[in-house]
């Protein structure tokens, strides 16, 4: 198990787009939490086996049409911390 730290950033919020990653974490075995930034990003926290959390990435990118400019990517061990995905609000 890893951990992956992700910031988005481009049209990624006031679009849906929590949720449609919050929709995407549903077909993979991935647990964490998604949340908005106050400097406009989106800051992404999952962890799970490092093939299911870069196939959870890539179907995110795929689901929100382009709207992602910059994805930065920061992995370290799990910290077994989730029960489930979450929104964060």
């Amino acid at each position: 198990m890893i951990r992956f730290e992700v910031y988005f950033s481009g049209t990624v919020q006031g679009v849906g787009f929590r949720y449609s990653a919050l929709k995407c974490s549903r077909h993979f075995e991935v647990l964490g939490t998604i949340q908005n930034l106050t400097d406009g990003r989106v800051k992404l926290v999952c962890e799970g086996s490092g093939g299911e959390l870069e196939a959870f990435l890539k179907d995110i990118g795929q689901s929100t049409h382009g709207k992602i400019t910059e994805t930065t990517v920061h992995r370290s061990p799990a910290t077994c911390e989730f029960a489930g995905f979450e929104i964060i609000r």
